[in-house]
């Protein structure tokens, strides 16, 4: 039996991950660690609605605006980080909490991931070229004849991953689904995995309510400021990537603005499926602070 915790703030956009967390963390007497692959660059603030300065000092926070978004940095580069900063919370507390809402650097602190073999630059350049002089579907084309069962289970429309899967193909000469079945590091820690929710209509309507309130607070400015790196991985984001194709005139303002509200849904959506598919995650609503307290004691 483990006697470290680490409690999973987990769900979608917008279901109030970080004021859930910081009131954990109070009532626990311990630290944060974000897990929003989006909040780590200190370039992006009000699109990746990252805590207020008043809620970062209310309880110590990690791996919030650590990282510039020039600098290089993947998943087990913040799972290598996170598991020592646990390593350093767990010799004074018994808890600590994370929370986010990218599912896979969730995966990769609490359970580990896979070794991929090294893709060798000529591959990734190779890959990268056909994706742009062909698009999307030679990804698609390509990774469904050399990976079926990954191709099954991904996100088709992501580049990012499409790009990273075909490369492993070409690298290893076998299916990148074939590297993630091998046995993984056990954890010194028992992760306990709590989903915020809310009703959907209410849930849309708050993600409607943060675009509103982020272009009141500049989000205009912040992407324009950030428009000459929009080639960036980091600025592949939602809220970003729409205001970009309006300073490019193909569209307006409002236009801008009411992408941002869809793609939210639908990125919300996305998460929605990741938390569901798992099984495991105990949802509450933010408003069942006391369920959540009694479930927790009886871990």
């Amino acid at each position: 039996m483990h006697s470290k915790h680490l409690i999973v703030i987990g769900g979608a956009t917008a279901t109030g991950k970080t004021a859930f967390a910081i009131r954990a963390a109070l009532h626990f007497q311990t630290e944060i660690l974000s897990s929003d692959s989006r909040q780590f660059y200190k370039e992006m603030n009000i699109g990746t609605a990252k805590p207020t300065e008043e809620e970062l000092a209310a309880a110590p926070h990690h791996f919030i605006s650590h990282l510039s978004i020039h600098q290089p940095y993947s998943v087990g580069d913040f799972e290598r980080e996170a598991l020592a900063c646990l390593h350093q919370i767990f010799e004074t507390r018994d808890v600590a909490v994370m929370t986010g809402g990218s599912g896979l650097y969730i995966k990769a602190v609490c359970e580990g991931l896979n070794s991929f073999p090294e893709v060798p630059e000529s591959i990734r350049a190779e890959v990268q070229n056909m994706y742009d002089l062909k698009g999307i579907a030679a990804l698609q084309d390509e990774l469904k004849q050399a990976d079926p069962d990954y191709f099954a289970e991904v996100d088709t429309n992501n580049p990012a991953r499409l790009l990273r899967a075909v490369a492993v193909c070409r690298a290893a000469g076998r299916p990148f689904s074939s590297f993630r079945n091998q046995p993984l590091e056990p954890r010194s820690f028992q992760p306990v995995y709590v989903q915020l929710d809310w009703p959907r209509a209410a849930l849309y309507e708050r993600i409607d309510q943060r675009v509103t309130q982020m272009m009141e607070l500049g989000l205009e400015d912040e992407a324009r400021d950030l428009y000459p790196h929009r080639h960036l991985q980091a600025l592949q984001t939602v809220g970003y990537q729409e205001l970009f194709d309006y300073f490019d005139n193909k569209t307006n303002l409002d236009e801008a603005v009411q992408l941002i509200r869809q793609h939210s849904r639908n990125y919300a959506k996305r998460q929605l499926t990741w938390f569901r598919r798992d099984g495991f995650w105990r949802v509450f609503h933010p408003a069942q602070w006391e369920d959540f307290l009694h479930f927790v004691d009886g871990l």
